[in-house]
């Protein structure tokens, strides 16, 4: 009875060395970054400040709050009108960045660590960058258009879907949108003049790839168009 408890003793001894060791080889898990939060250009504002460089032309110095755990920090902007975006790499929670006049922009921040390979993305928000002489402002093109891009449908019994989007313009003057769906990349006008922000009995066939997208009009008649997206049905 004695030896059976002295290897039991033993036994136990060992365990206890044998855990330590292997907790001590455990690396702990570096903390992924936050995303930041944005300050400026303010969303859905009409940006007044920053340096003009030329007449289309100016520099903004967009600001955010540190995200926690972060180093650095990638600004994305986006022009509007042209779907050009640009990356822009920074240490710290600003960054001076040329953009053009008379443009609606979209922006957002992507926070990044040393320590992790996981990164962090804020809110995206729009703005409309001002320019001489402009005394109303065209819309934001719509976005949230839903479905998705790359989204497969598949078709009710009904065999109809409601198509969705959201609209904005910094002087809030919408008027309606112009809805456009086909099986071609360039969608033929499918309803006009739709006042809200989604139309449901909209029929759809299965097994085809369609294309939409929404044209928004203000009370100025200034237009503006969204991007294309593409779904599949089956």
């Amino acid at each position: 009875m004695r030896y059976f408890f002295l290897i039991l003793g033993l036994g136990l001894v060992m365990a206890g060395c044998g855990g330590g060791k292997n907790s001590d080889n455990i690396s702990p898990t570096p903390p992924s970054p936050k995303a930041a939060a944005l300050v400026f250009p303010a969303q859905n504002a009409i940006c007044v400040s920053g340096t003009v460089i030329s007449a289309s032309q100016s520099t903004i110095q967009f600001q955010w709050n540190n995200g926690l755990n972060s180093d650095s920090y990638v600004v994305v902007t986006k022009n509007l009108l042209t779907g050009d975006t640009l990356a822009t790499n920074t240490g710290s929670n600003s960054a001076d960045i040329q953009v053009s006049r008379n443009t609606p922009y979209s922006w957002y921040v992507v926070s990044k660590s040393n320590q992790s390979s996981s990164t962090a993305k804020s809110d995206t928000w729009k703005f409309y960058n001002s320019g001489a002489g402009v005394t109303t402002y065209a819309p934001f093109p719509a976005d949230n258009l839903s479905p998705v891009t790359g989204q497969n449908i598949a078709v009710p019994p009904s065999g109809e879907i409601t198509l969705n989007w959201k609209g904005g313009a910094v002087d809030n003057d919408i008027v309606d949108y112009d809805v456009y769906l086909g099986l071609t990349a360039s969608p033929p006008l499918y309803k006009s003049h739709v006042t809200t922000q989604g139309i449901s009995n909209v029929v759809i066939n299965s097994n085809a790839t369609y294309y939409w997208k929404i044209a928004t009009r203000d009370s100025n008649n200034n237009t503006s168009t969204s991007d294309v997206v593409e779904f599949t049905t089956n």
